[in-house]
């Protein structure tokens, strides 16, 4: 059966056109991934608040992530539909669920792909000359958003190849700058990386690792960006969850070596965690490579924040689209129209634009407000995927076998347990307050964000009922 005959089955007629090989679906995953974004956007942070131990989150939320990625490697074999978590929910579970899922998802992409383009702003600025002041950083990150939105806009072969072009790039500068800082910049031994340094006060260093944790929870998405993209692979129930494995594999590997390269280049763990080096980061890129090698290596970072960009965007604006062609969104005939000469969705992606550029003018108002937005959007992720593994989890619990190219067999219902269970930990783990002394509303941000959305959503479901719009097959999948 080909891929368009399975989508016929499915109830749906692709607009989309299948230009995208299997290497260039693997590279918008790994970029979206983007092991040097996450790592040199919270090292700084994660170090200040764990220690040098914090590393090991990698490997926690690593394997957490990696459960989650089979079972979603047999949710996109079986439904290779644009959009990932929402078709997939409304297979899985029925109208309702799907609508919250692809809602949830679709607010956190959006505060994604600003927390990223926030988190470029300052190489951008420090490239170009300027200091990294708020208004220049937010200034820097939504050209960052539109460079971005004109790369997605091209099409499908151009957008293949810009992701392409930034895993070599990235691959390339993060194994070239981490080999160069251990062979030449290297102040510490491997056993460093089982020192707290006194991170965490004097008590049980624990709470100060789950705080480190941020990191690693922050690297490891991106994978489900190859699902989102279904309609543009050929053989997609084949390509795609191999491609989502591999982005774990490589990303992951690549991000624990440039955070262990940093990591080793510290020269005084002690001024990280007391706060008298606000930036180690910059700090030991500049002491490495001097002025002139420092703004090669900003450049090849801000090539992997670019697109890690471009392929948040690519996601988002597939599942808005998915959401917009079964009317499920307020605006769907907009956001449902399709450029048949760049075969993408105009509005949706100008949607995917707009609102972060928003977001991003909009922390002006907000103290700390890299490590808020990054939070809220790492939350709002990982709900978005464990209502997907939920819904997975009771339909195989009512008989469900997965019917497409891959399977997890007899494993199946223990991953999905094991799968749930770490990302409810991770999420528990994100919300938890952490600053008494702080006003309560800001102590609990992260979790009131969290609460505002899924209210809104609530609200707009029960007032305009547009999970009741599409007749598009639901709830079939124990069926």
């Amino acid at each position: 059966m080909t891929a368009e005959d399975r989508l016929k089955d499915l109830g749906y007629t692709s607009e989309f056109k299948r230009d995208m090989s299997p290497w260039a679906n693997f590279s918008l995953g790994f970029t979206y991934l983007s092991p040097v974004v996450s790592t040199y956007t919270l090292f700084g942070t994660a170090l200040m608040l764990g220690g040098p131990p914090m590393i090991w989150s990698f490997v926690v939320a690593g394997v957490g992530q990696f459960l989650v990625a089979l079972i979603f490697g047999e949710l996109v074999a079986q439904y290779p539909v644009a959009g990932g978590v929402y078709p997939w929910a409304r297979r899985l579970w029925g109208k309702r669920w799907a609508w919250m899922t692809g809602w949830i998802y679709m607010i956190a992409l959006l505060v994604t792909i600003a927390s990223v383009s926030y988190g470029a702003g300052p190489y951008l600025a420090t490239l170009l000359g300027y200091t990294a002041t708020t208004g220049n950083t937010v200034l820097c990150a939504v050209a960052i958003i539109a460079v971005s939105t004109l790369i997605n806009y091209a099409g499908t072969k151009v957008l293949s190849w810009a992701a392409i072009f930034g895993f070599a790039a990235e691959i390339i500068g993060a194994l070239a700058v981490g080999i160069w800082l251990l062979v030449n910049h290297r102040l510490h031994g491997l056993g460093v990386i089982f020192d707290s340094f006194g991170a965490g006060g004097g008590g049980s260093y624990l709470p100060a690792f789950f705080a480190a944790g941020i990191i690693g929870l922050y690297q490891y998405y991106g994978f489900e960006a190859c699902g989102d993209t279904a309609e543009e692979v050929k053989d997609p129930g084949r390509v795609i969850p191999k491609a989502m494995r591999r982005t774990i594999y490589i990303g992951g590997a690549a991000a624990t070596f440039a955070c262990l390269s940093l990591l080793l280049a510290v020269p005084d763990f002690g001024k990280v965690i007391d706060g008298t080096d606000a930036d180690p980061v910059t700090n030991v890129l500049t002491t490495a490579f001097g002025p002139v090698g420092y703004k090669i290596v900003i450049g090849v970072v801000l090539i992997s924040f670019l697109s890690c960009t471009m392929s948040l965007q690519a996601a988002a604006s597939r599942l808005t689209y998915s959401y917009a062609r079964d009317k499920m969104l307020f605006g769907h005939k907009s956001l449902a129209k399709f450029n048949q000469k760049r075969h993408i969705p105009p509005y949706a992606l100008a949607l995917a634009g707009i609102i972060p550029a928003v977001i991003v003018f909009a922390s002006m108002l907000s103290t700390n407000a890299l490590d808020k937005i990054v939070s809220f959007a790492t939350l709002g992720i990982y709900l978005g995927f464990q209502m997907v593994v939920f819904a997975a989890l009771r339909a195989r619990l009512k008989g469900w076998t997965p019917s497409g190219e891959f399977k997890l067999g007899r494993w199946g219902l223990a991953i999905n347990v094991a799968a749930l269970a770490y990302g409810v930990a991770a999420m528990v783990n994100m919300v938890w307050p952490r600053t008494p002394g702080a006003p309560w509303y800001d102590n609990y941000v992260v979790i009131l964000s969290g609460a505002l959305v899924v209210g809104i959503g609530l609200v707009y479901m029960a007032i305009a009922k547009p999970f009741g719009n599409s007749d598009a097959p639901a709830g079939d999948a124990v069926r």
